[in-house]
């Protein structure tokens, strides 16, 4: 129960350290992007670190491919999967690792 005490004193101890790298990292992460490609990168995704897609770039040649809707949606959630797991690094980072989720980030 009382594991990570020491962990937690020393995260008190710079809580308000955290609290600004965690205020401007919430300002960065509409300005970070994350991209996928598909159909052997005919169909290129771009999306923000607040997950808004910001690009889908389609090759002429690509638009009438019957699989077109499907490659854009695994395209869009390989993107987005990774602005997540970017995020989650970068969130670990300022919080020391303790795995502590903050609400409104994610």
């Amino acid at each position: 129960m009382f594991g990570n005490l020491g962990e937690m004193a020393k995260l008190m101890g710079r809580a308000k350290e955290i609290q600004n790298e965690m205020k401007r990292f919430k300002e960065e992460m509409p300005n970070l992007e994350f991209s996928a490609t598909g159909m052997n990168g005919a169909i290129k995704v771009v999306v923000s670190g607040d997950f808004a897609v910001k690009q889908i770039e389609i090759a002429p040649g690509a638009a009438s491919a019957p699989e077109l809707a499907v490659e854009i949606q695994r395209a869009v959630n390989t993107a987005i999967f990774s602005a997540k797991q970017n995020i989650q690094q970068r969130m670990n980072e300022i919080t020391g690792g303790l795995g502590i989720d903050l609400p409104g980030l994610m």
